[in-house]
């Protein structure tokens, strides 16, 4: 048994010897930390770094529920973001998690964005709709899959934050009335992600500044105001001014070491 199982069992008949945490201590420290199952151990190898140095390459999706006002009902969201610039390319609300409606999505998006077959490596969890023939068959038209872990959210830190964001952002529903209501509240939280939020990973520009390149000239037009600010007031300046760089690359799932190049996802 499992130090998990031990401890119950012992505290219901009127037992206490140590905590879990002081059986796996001493088990390990006597070397008895093995895997004893006649079943290979299993081997969850962090997925693959991989590099977006522009729009379209690297995308990031999953599906989120949406509570509604009938106990136990939900209703689905597909969301497919770009990691290089951010943005919403892809949505959806269904009734249902399908594999089919999440292929319809998919091919839809890469048409509206000019994706390039070949060329797309689209991110994501081992859900049913993301293993499911009809997806694999559409995504393999146009690229390649990368897989997270199962039960490591990590592995793909931009969905789980941009659901944070939708589901934190102020007057979020906590229940949707109709799929009509729902499309209208994600439609509007799109426009809004994509034209007006300023994320922090990306210079503190919109997706949609970053995506259409007009991020190079706001950026520079700060340095601009920085640098005239520090010339007119040079006693208030320590150092150098703020850089404003512009971000080339951002990394999913980066090789150990280097985690803090995918932090602040959403």
């Amino acid at each position: 048994m499992t130090p998990n199982q031990i401890v119950p069992i012992l505290a219901q008949k009127g037992q206490y010897i140590a905590s879990e945490s002081t059986f796996y201590r001493l088990l390990n420290k006597g070397g008895l930390m093995t895997h004893r199952s006649k079943a290979k151990a299993p081997e969850r190898h962090r997925p693959h770094e991989t590099v977006a140095t522009a729009p379209n390459q690297v995308w990031s999706w999953d599906i989120s529920y949406l509570l509604t006002l009938s106990r136990g009902a939900y209703l689905y969201l597909y969301l497919i973001l770009d990691i290089w610039d951010r943005s919403i390319v892809g949505w959806a609300v269904h009734e249902v998690e399908s594999g089919e409606l999440a292929a319809e999505l998919l091919r839809e998006t890469c048409v509206r964005q000019g994706v390039r077959p070949g060329e797309l490596t689209v991110h994501q969890d081992n859900g049913a709709p993301m293993v499911s023939g009809e997806f694999l068959a559409t995504l393999l038209q146009w690229g390649k899959a990368s897989y997270s872990r199962p039960g490591v959210s990590d592995d793909n830190p931009y969905s789980e934050s941009l659901f944070r964001t939708l589901k934190y952002r102020p007057a979020y529903p906590e229940r949707f009335s109709t799929i009509d209501q729902a499309n209208q509240w994600i439609g509007a939280f799109v426009v809004w992600y994509n034209s007006e939020h300023r994320h922090s990973a990306i210079g503190f520009v919109t997706p949609i500044e970053r995506r259409s390149g007009a991020d190079i000239e706001i950026l520079a037009a700060r340095r601009r105001t920085y640098l005239s600010a520090k010339l007119a007031h040079p006693e208030r300046w320590s150092g150098e001014i703020r850089k404003w760089d512009r971000p080339e690359t951002v990394v999913l799932n980066p090789r150990e070491g280097k985690k803090h190049r995918q932090r602040n996802a959403a």
